[in-house]
């Protein structure tokens, strides 16, 4: 293959990064533009014009199967000896080597995980936190390693940065510390501190950095927006000053914050090499035009000057579906049978997937698609009932059965049993730990829901068990069940993204401006992974008969094209076929003066055109003037951050007397509804008597 050759068939952007052969280039790459094909053949390029040495090139990236891709490709490239390696992989390969010449003595040993070190700094200190607990203090180690964060600062920073440690901050400072000590002591090293090692022995020893600097001229980092500050100094270090590194990343595929990951250096780069050219990747080769348009118009709300707008080179497929649910058992049902239709059309079950926000959503899905006989893999978690924490509550409450009477209340005793291995009223810090509560909760959920049918303790005990021994799916060929975070870099022909709700997605613990975007960034990569079917669906209860108080997520807000049934009064709601069932979303809004179908944002908000007559009390639109005026006062900011004129105008010609009724006008959100839902009521109701008195 001659060096030319290596550039056929590539788009004009992607010859554009084979062809800038030497540093530092910028690759801005959105999600399925074959940013892996644009590199492979730049280095693939070089190698074949002599431009450089395999044996000179290093390619980074964060998985070790992303690395093996990137190995196998330039292998079928003809350019075999490129080093394609994670950082953690060429750190140690560098540091095992170099050890016994500037150290002595054999490489200390690196530890697969924190947990064993963290349990022996416990009962160093006398502590005794739970095992979901010690998994979180590990991550906030990793995280403070990750960012050069010392234990004496540790408490600081995690201010600073907003992060809910597990426990007092003072107590991770403490174990942080002993954990280091211990570690030390011991001569192991962790992942953070084989980067760390790296960088300080080839700062230290000028001929191990000379060897090593001879060795790798030319860098490539893949998912640059993924890196931390600790990746950042060893490959600084690496480069002593050179520049020949080429970057690639997608700034709007930002969603390991919580790790350290900062896309800034992607950001950056053009600052921090004035010279570099920055080339953007656009052309989605992944996703028909239909599944591009809604990613670009999840980012349309996002105020970021670094966004990539895709353009669509498949042909047209179906449009994404929008479906919302009475409860989520009837989600998952309906997910599953979709799932089986699309089987039945032929689609293979290994290219469809439900991806959900957090993996406790898992178990509705293992049930329904377990029922419906539908094959399913659950990817990057346990299975719901082999989790630690749900074998231990099954072996308390099997005990408990045992001797339960009929006159026992069953959900109450669930929920004492289920509060000694960590229910809590409210959600904990920490990922761990919450996934191990949102685990109890689901099963307490479930206890209410049953026990509203009749059942007791003994008969909730069984079902448990009926559910476990269902749950075996084959181990291959079958629907992929992920939460978002774990299908990042993963692709479908069929995608459900289920439970988008306010609170689900963005997650509740989400409260910064950043932590929210992040969120949006989320929904991104998931509809990014579907390449011809895609559907979002959310339920308005958790539980058959429950309250519909959810809502969609505010990210799709504007995306439909059209109104969901939770935007209208219940009264205007169409009854399902069957209870529970799926209820596909509504007709476009139209003008409930004319009938003509409203496009402007203010006219849907209004239920009319913006020229037909309306009716509506002046003195409740005045009163609310009035009162919007004075709570924006109060708050020290402009009136229309409370409600908008065309919000006040839609209330005062609907007057709502429910909270419902209020909640179907759009624009007044969950949080303003929590906020001015009762003083807007109280207002609409004060009209209402007026008009009524003779």
């Amino acid at each position: 293959m001659q060096s030319d050759d290596v550039l056929a068939g590539l788009d004009p952007e992607q010859r554009a990064v084979a062809e800038a052969v030497r540093g530092p280039v910028c690759v801005l790459a959105g999600a399925g533009t074959g940013k892996t094909r644009a590199i492979t053949h730049r280095i693939a390029h070089a190698v074949r014009g002599g431009v450089v040495d395999a044996r000179s090139v290093l390619a980074v990236t964060f998985t070790t199967r992303a690395a093996g891709e990137l190995r196998q490709r330039l292998r079928q490239l003809g350019a075999p000896g490129v080093q394609a390696r994670t950082f953690h992989a060429a750190a140690l390969r560098q540091l095992t080597y170099f050890w016994p010449r500037v150290v002595g003595g054999p490489p200390p040993k690196v530890i697969e995980s924190k947990l064993p070190l963290l349990v022996d700094a416990c009962r160093a200190l006398r502590k005794s936190p739970d095992r979901s607990e010690l998994r979180d203090i590990a991550s906030e180690i990793e995280w403070a390693k990750a960012t050069q964060i010392g234990p004496e600062d540790y408490a600081e920073a995690a201010r600073k940065a907003g992060r809910v440690p597990p426990v007092p901050a003072e107590e991770v400072f403490r174990l942080y510390d002993a954990y280091e000590t211990l570690r030390r002591e011991r001569n192991q090293i962790d992942f953070e501190t084989v980067l760390e090692l790296t960088a300080a022995v080839m700062t230290e020893h000028h001929e191990v950095a000379a060897l090593i600097r001879g060795q790798y001229r030319h860098f490539v980092v893949d998912e640059y927006q993924d890196v931390n500050p600790l990746q950042k100094l060893l490959l600084d270090t690496w480069l002593g000053g050179r520049d020949d590194l080429c970057v690639v990343g997608d700034p709007n595929q930002t969603i390991y914050s919580f790790t350290g990951a900062t896309p800034r250096y992607l950001t950056g780069f053009p600052v921090e090499y004035p010279d570099a050219p920055v080339i953007r990747l656009i052309r989605d080769y992944r996703s028909t035009p239909q599944v591009v348009s809604l990613a670009n118009r999840v980012l349309d709300a996002a105020k970021t000057p670094h966004r990539l707008t895709l353009l669509a080179q498949r042909q047209d497929g179906p449009e994404p579906a929008f479906t919302e649910y009475d409860d989520e058992q009837a989600e998952a049902r309906g997910v599953a049978r979709a799932a089986r239709a699309l089987i039945g059309s032929g689609v293979p079950a290994r290219e469809i997937a439900v991806l959900f926000r957090v993996n406790a959503q898992s178990e509705s899905y293992e049930q329904a698609f377990a029922e419906a006989g539908v094959p399913y893999v659950l990817r990057g978690a346990d299975r719901f009932f082999e989790r630690p924490e749900v074998r231990q509550a099954v072996v308390l409450l099997r005990g408990a059965a045992r001797s339960a009477s009929r006159d026992d209340d069953m959900v109450a005793t669930v929920h004492h049993i289920l509060a000694g291995v960590g229910l809590t009223p409210q959600a904990p810090g920490g990922g761990g730990a919450r996934e191990r509560w949102e685990s109890l909760k689901a099963l307490a959920g479930l206890a209410e829901d049953l026990a509203a049918q009749g059942a007791d303790l003994p008969a909730f005990v069984a079902e448990l068990e009926r559910r476990a021994g269902e749950q075996h799916a084959p181990p291959v060929e079958g629907v992929t069940l992920a939460s978002l975070h774990a299908a990042k870099g993963l692709e479908w022909d069929a995608v459900f993204l289920v439970g988008v709700t306010d609170g689900m997605l963005p997650i509740v613990y989400a409260e910064t401006p950043d932590q929210i975007e992040e969120e949006r960034r989320l929904l991104y990569v998931g509809i990014t992974r579907a390449r011809v079917h895609l559907a979002l669906s959310w339920a308005l209860a958790r539980s058959p008969g429950g309250r519909r108080s959810r809502r969609p997520s505010r990210f799709l807000g504007g995306l439909t094209g059209r109104l969901g049934a939770s935007a209208r009064p219940a009264r205007e709601r169409a009854p399902s076929r069957e209870p529970g069932e799926r209820r596909p979303i509504a007709a476009p809004v139209s003008c409930r003066v004319c009938g003509k179908t409203l496009v402007a944002a203010p006219e849907r908000k209004l239920g009319r055109c913006a020229t037909c007559p309306a009716e509506y009390d002046e003195a409740l639109l005045e009163s609310l003037r009035s009162w919007r005026a004075a709570v924006a006062k109060e708050a020290k900011v402009p009136s229309y951050v409370v409600f908008t004129d065309v919000t006040l105008q839609a209330i005062a010609e609907r007057a709502p007397a429910r909270e419902q009724d209020l909640a179907a006008i759009t624009g007044i959100g969950r949080v303003k509804l929590e906020r001015y839902g009762e003083a807007v009521l109280a207002l609409c109701r004060a009209a209402a008597d007026r008009t009524e008195d003779p």
